[in-house]
């Protein structure tokens, strides 16, 4: 992901992810992008869920949302805000919380949580992936 918003300049990146709808798409399209698998009981038939790109398995009826164990997950502010966070700190890691509070207009102990998340990220990694560490962890070992 770190890869896709450095190749990207900002006026480019604020008309793609311009609303948080587009982000929830964003997101959707890519954390499903292999198909869909239930958490619950693992079955790969959905449907629609009640929020917008979220899938409901047919089996269980278990609902999840397109930002449930992302990056995004459980976010306070603003979807677009947050990735608008994440395409700063792509561009430039040493960007103070002050900094992205200025840009974003967030408090900055916001700003500074939510960069040292995708900082942790980075590190742990080396490149920003939505999905969660225990899947990645998996995908590595096999």
């Amino acid at each position: 992901m770190e890869s896709l918003f450095k190749n990207i300049e900002l006026i480019e990146f604020e008309n793609v992810f311009s609303s948080d709808e587009k982000c929830m798409e964003f997101l959707a399209n890519e954390k499903w992008k292999n198909g869909f698998a239930c958490r619950k009981c693992g079955h790969t038939n959905y449907c629609k869920g009640k929020k917008p790109f979220s899938r409901r398995c047919t089996k269980c009826k278990s609902e999840e949302s397109a930002t449930a164990h992302t990056l995004f997950h459980k976010c306070k502010f603003p979807l677009n805000e947050a990735f608008k966070i994440t395409y700063l700190v792509c561009h430039n890691h040493d960007i103070s919380s002050y900094k992205l509070s200025e840009k974003i207009n967030l408090r900055p102990m916001t700003c500074w949580n939510f960069k040292k998340k995708i900082t942790e990220c980075i590190d742990s990694r080396g490149d920003i992936n939505i999905l969660e560490k225990e899947k990645l962890k998996k995908d590595l070992l096999s």
